[in-house]
């Protein structure tokens, strides 16, 4: 599973890099299903319930699942979140970035921060013997104090030889007892964060998610496995983010 998501973690990077005012959507999935390829591995995305890209691309309003399209080009000031999963050796991996493009207003600067902190965050309450709940209460009550709203309606969840498997991983605290965390398990956290109101909406493709009152929103990713060691996240990308 590390393996996988080090594949993950090389292309998101790589989007990093390229993702620039005038490159298309298509352009940059492309580039994604070829490395993905490149390393023996398969799109996790590509025929996933029908999903025709490997590559979801969602910028501004769009909180995730976005469609990869020849017409649409970033822009300057928009900021544009990557999901990208791959399927290497029978194990999934799966990992999400939102990425500026070029300059971008400072309350979105902001809110893009306020998302990747909330993850590292709920990353440290990845330890034995801990709540799923502790994980969600890391994002919500960091996110909620930056005066920001927590998407509901999309959780985390786990993974493994399956993309998505059970627990679900909320951004929000839920009633009730949830499950402890093992030694061994494997979690996707994925916080999606909404400058305005919390409420989403699918568009009419069946896919694009937006935000409810058009505002922007942010997405990110890490599959993080439960051990003895603490919290050891699989998909980071140190190994290619030029550290």
């Amino acid at each position: 599973m590390q393996d996988a998501n080090q594949i993950v973690a090389e292309v998101l990077c790589l989007m990093q890099k390229t993702a620039s005012p005038g490159i298309s959507t298509y352009e940059l999935d492309r580039m994604a299903e070829d490395l993905c390829r490149k390393r023996n591995s398969i799109p996790a995305f590509k025929g996933y319930h029908g999903f025709p890209a490997s590559l979801c691309v969602s910028i501004n309003e769009e909180v995730v699942h976005g469609i990869p399209s020849r017409k649409r080009k970033l822009k300057k000031g928009d900021i544009l979140s990557v999901d990208f999963g791959v399927r290497y050796k029978g194990f999934f991996g799966d990992s999400a970035v939102t990425i500026p493009i070029g300059k971008v207003k400072p309350e979105i600067n902001e809110l893009v921060f306020a998302t990747q902190q909330s993850l590292e965050l709920a990353i440290e309450q990845v330890i034995i013997g801990n709540r799923i709940s502790d994980i969600s209460k890391a994002v919500q009550s960091y996110v909620e104090s930056k005066g920001y709203s927590v998407v509901r309606q999309f959780v985390g969840h786990g993974i493994g030889s399956s993309l998505h498997e059970g627990p679900e991983i909320p951004n929000y605290v839920q009633r009730g007892q949830s499950p402890r965390l093992v030694e061994g398990m494997v979690i996707a956290i994925e916080p999606m964060v909404n400058l305005g109101t919390h409420r989403v909406k699918v568009l009419r493709d069946g896919w694009t998610v937006i935000t409810a009152d058009k505002k922007p929103s942010a997405h990110f990713e890490h599959s993080v496995a439960v051990t003895a060691d603490g919290p050891l996240v699989l998909s980071n990308r140190d190994n290619f983010s030029g550290h």
